[in-house]
């Protein structure tokens, strides 16, 4: 096994490790360790709202859930020799859910989650269709996952970090902060918000402490979107075999990872779309000197997808335009049209007997792919959700006979305001 260099005792909150990470970036946080170029290494990692979420029939937990703790990353580890305009090569060995632990109350032992976020709480790419909390436990048999929320449903997990990435320098902390900021202005009632401020409320900083605490807390960025440093990217294909291509803008590079998904359809379409969960990672890092300017990749990161997709070979595909369901005409939004063909595979689900909440639940969950069809013939662009016919106990494919139905179970637990 690699050396573990960041360890996590599942008995203890994330404050209260040996070592401790952070959850915003800032590039002061200190370094929990440094490697070196060639090495490999295993990181332990907190699911992102450290045991917050619970494996029982309710989704209060999911309404109530503290965004501002979010997320609990395992770094930042130093990389000897790493420069500004080098490029961070990772490669990710192994990843998944807590070793050894089959069972127990976080995320991670034997299960995981999915949730739609309430509107008042950050909300979820159909948030105005669907603006309650609701939660789904998915059980692991191995690579497998099944749920009692959302019956009929077995597939294989993608097993992925949703965010890994390299401290910003503070320069770029900077443009973050004015950039997100100026969005924010221009609707700053709106909710959910536009963007996300520096909140020192529940910060954590690592090592820090005093008054370099309070500084840091009151610039550093929240670790909610992708940005130019990677981030909460929440790409499903970064699975085991993966390499990525950081830019690196602190000395030592300074990389994070956390917030690991069992599984996740495209899109991470509920916000906690993926199936949430603690565990395990083992990286391998090296650096290509100067090959920010060598490659052009300045403001983002670039990888090889990994190498272990679950073999589906038919899908059924639902697609979208840029129409609202109003029938208002928008020009060439193609976030509308995936909208719209998400909606339309739930509607299409509700035929077979689940709800619309078990639905988009699984949209969220299972690996189906959304594309972008075409984004070039005016007036509507056109994107595609494709879902995988085998995941289900019935065949969902149209045909003569009409629908067959599955018995929704208990369904998916609701929480209000």
């Amino acid at each position: 096994m690699p050396e573990l260099l960041f360890p996590l005792d599942s008995t203890k909150k994330f404050t209260e490790q040996e070592v401790i990470g952070h959850n915003r970036w800032h590039p002061e946080i200190p370094p929990v360790a440094t490697v070196r170029p060639g090495q490999t290494f295993r990181v332990h990692c907190r699911e992102w709202f450290d045991g917050a979420i619970h494996n029982d029939d309710s989704a209060e937990d999911v309404r109530d859930a503290p965004l501002q703790i979010v997320h609990a990353l395992s770094g930042p580890f130093s990389v000897s020799g790493a420069e500004p305009g080098d490029l961070l090569v990772v490669d990710i060995l192994d990843v998944g859910p807590i070793p050894q632990e089959d069972s127990g109350p976080l995320a991670g032992q034997g299960w995981g989650y999915t949730g739609i976020f309430a509107k008042q709480n950050g909300g979820s790419f159909l948030t105005d269709y669907f603006p309650d909390a609701y939660k789904a436990v998915w059980d692991f048999f191995g690579q497998q996952a099944t749920s009692r929320h959302v019956p009929g449903v077995t597939f294989t997990g993608m097993i992925h970090p949703g965010l890994m990435g390299t401290a910003p320098s503070a320069a770029l902390l900077a443009k973050w902060n004015e950039r997100e900021g100026a969005l924010r202005a221009t609707d700053p009632d709106r909710v959910p918000p536009l963007s996300l401020p520096p909140l020192p409320d529940g910060a954590i900083l690592g090592s820090l402490t005093g008054g370099d605490f309070d500084r840091v807390a009151a610039e550093g960025a929240r670790t909610a979107p992708p940005r130019e440093n990677g981030g909460n990217q929440d790409i499903k294909n970064m699975t085991k075999g993966t390499r990525v291509f950081y830019p690196v803008y602190v000395p030592g590079a300074n990389l994070s990872v956390g917030d690991l998904h069992f599984s996740q359809g495209d899109g991470e379409i509920t916000f906690c779309g993926a199936i949430e969960m603690g565990g395990f990672i083992d990286l391998h890092v090296d650096v290509i000197k100067g090959g920010m300017t060598m490659y052009g990749v300045s403001e983002n990161a670039i990888f090889l997808p990994g190498i272990v997709a679950p073999q589906y070979s038919q899908w059924l595909a639902f697609s979208g335009i840029s129409v609202s369901t109003e029938g208002e005409q928008h020009y060439l939004d193609s976030q509308l049209a995936f909208q719209r063909a998400c909606l339309h595979a739930i509607d299409y689900l509700t035929r077979f007997g689940y709800s619309p909440e078990q639905a988009y639940l699984l949209l969220g969950a299972a690996p189906i792919e959304g594309r972008f069809s075409a984004v070039v013939d005016i007036p509507n662009s056109c994107a595609t959700v494709y879902l995988p016919t085998a995941i289900f106990d019935v065949d969902i494919r149209p045909s003569a006979a009409g629908p067959a139905r599955v018995d929704p179970g208990r369904g998916a637990p609701k929480a209000t305001f």
